[in-house]
């Protein structure tokens, strides 16, 4: 071959790589919505706390019950998501996952008892529990291998981005609203109806890219769809001849009979060790507590002092904080590997909520609430701030990268609902207990979440493997992080 044609092969090749990167990314970010919906669903009823409280006359218990009552349905979706997405698809879960989410917006809008809210929140929670287990699995199943951490970060950039517009949009709904959240819009009805019927839009959103994106190419193969997953392959790789990885996913799959749950389970533990470790990993990312700020974030920093306007924009200032920080994880994934970032942003949890539990245990009690003093204010705010980054730029989105990979492709989606669902189950725990726990002080509500962050980093230090670098079809392989093998760099 001349020169000139090595050079015209080589360009030739560069743009067909360049292509199919730019079809992984659209396609992980149009999962990746779903990552969205669970974000805003999880921020506005942020601002609609207080509202809540007056309009239903809810007290601490009820008014847990009534915020975390979605995540109990979060947990029942993300049970069922992979068994059904093993049957009928992941675009099609997708796709209902959007039809129900707009009519619970829809019904938490112009619901008329707390009663009724509570079916309505379930009924999103069936949804975005759906979402949180497809997103990763379909992300997963179409990125190469040296893009997966990148593209598996995209599903938590879209939930930080989801709990950011929450907060905005919550946040411009009670400014133009005469009385804030309680009060009435110009439009006609009350600020927080509108709050949770701004939700709609991006759940039509999603619904419509669901119809339009291409299926799993590996759940493809094991419907023994073997043309259509290869032209998905070829979109997504930038290989012409995609035969040997069509047959590196066969042999992987290794059975055509449906994954059971029993699949997951090990006579010595009761369950396969990875699928303990993506459990743990999920229940670990939910017990820091990092959902109490920004469920609770304004009637948390309401109760320091700020008034209402200043608290709900310092959470939308963490909720920045959030934005930028998953920025700086999606950058780093693919570069330093998963475990190190586990390990550091466990490390700088444990010392910020160190720091905000004595803030608050110290604080002098006023009415009920601590009253943060002109030094403690600042400190636990900044504390607060970093805890966030810390959160943010490791665990959010490193754990969602490690459920959609880590488990091998036979009983991917099954593994991965077991570990959503226990992540939901604790997002509720956590949830459901911080008024009580609140009540009682604030001081010692942080220090539990210092402990459970303080335990993430000696379980990831002596538990979770690498999986940087390795393709999907090599995760049988994984060792305990002190056995590491090489990984794949195909």
């Amino acid at each position: 071959m001349t020169t000139e044609g090595r050079e015209t092969g080589t360009s030739t090749s560069t743009a067909a790589h360049g292509h199919s990167a730019a079809v992984a990314v659209m396609l992980a970010g149009a999962a990746a919505l779903g990552g969205f919906l669970f974000g805003y669903d999880s921020s506005v009823i942020n601002g609609t706390v207080g509202a809540l409280k007056e309009q239903f006359h809810l007290n601490s218990f009820w008014i847990g019950f009534v915020v975390s009552s979605a995540l109990l349905g979060c947990a029942a979706g993300a049970w069922c998501a992979g068994p059904i997405a093993d049957r009928v698809g992941r675009v099609k879960v997708m796709v209902a996952a959007a039809v129900i989410f707009v009519v619970s917006a829809v019904g938490s809008a112009l619901a008329f008892s707390a009663a009724d809210l509570t079916f309505w929140r379930v009924c999103g929670g069936l949804a975005i529990g759906t979402a949180s287990v497809i997103a990763p699995a379909y992300i997963a199943e179409i990125a190469p291998a040296n893009l997966r951490g990148r593209l598996g970060s995209l599903q938590q950039m879209a939930i930080v981005l989801g709990i950011f517009s929450a907060l905005v949009v919550n946040y411009i709904i009670a400014r133009v609203s005469v009385g804030g959240a309680t009060g009435h819009v110009p439009w006609g009805g009350s600020a927080w109806r509108w709050m949770f019927a701004a939700a709609t839009v991006p759940a039509i959103l999603y619904g419509v890219v669901s119809l339009v994106i291409p299926e799993s190419p590996r759940y493809l193969v094991k419907k023994r769809e073997l043309a259509r997953a290869r032209q998905v392959l070829r979109k997504v790789t930038g290989r012409g001849d995609v035969d040997v990885k069509i047959g590196e996913i066969v042999r992987s799959i290794a059975s055509d009979r449906p994954v059971h749950l029993r699949d997951l389970r090990d006579g010595r533990f009761g369950l396969l060790p990875i699928v303990w470790i993506g459990i743990l990993l999920s229940v670990f990312q939910q017990f820091v507590g990092i959902n109490v700020i920004f469920y609770y974030g304004t009637t948390l920093w309401q109760a320091a002092g700020f008034g209402e306007n200043d608290a709900m924009l310092t959470s939308v200032i963490n909720s920045l904080v959030n934005v930028g920080s998953t920025l700086v994880a999606i950058a780093l994934v693919d570069k330093i590997g998963r475990r190190p970032l586990l390990l550091f942003g466990a490390a700088l949890m444990a010392v910020t909520l160190g720091v905000m539990a004595v803030c608050f245990a110290t604080a002098p009690v006023v009415h009920g609430n601590p009253k943060l003093g002109d030094v403690a204010g600042p400190v636990a705010l900044v504390a607060a701030n970093l805890y966030v980054f810390g959160f943010a730029s490791t665990w959010g989105p490193v754990v969602w990268v490690m459920l959609g990979e880590m488990f091998n492709n036979f009983i991917r989606a099954s593994a991965l609902a077991v570990a959503a669902a226990a992540q939901w189950i604790a997002n509720w725990l956590i949830t459901v207990t911080f008024p009580w726990l609140s009540g009682l002080s604030l001081g010692l509500a942080y220090g539990l979440y210092t402990l459970f962050a303080a335990l993430a980093f000696f379980f990831v230090w002596r538990s979770v493997p690498e999986t940087k670098g390795r393709e999907l079809e090599d995760m049988d392989k994984l060792q305990s992080p002190s056995q590491h093998s090489r990984p794949s760099t195909t």
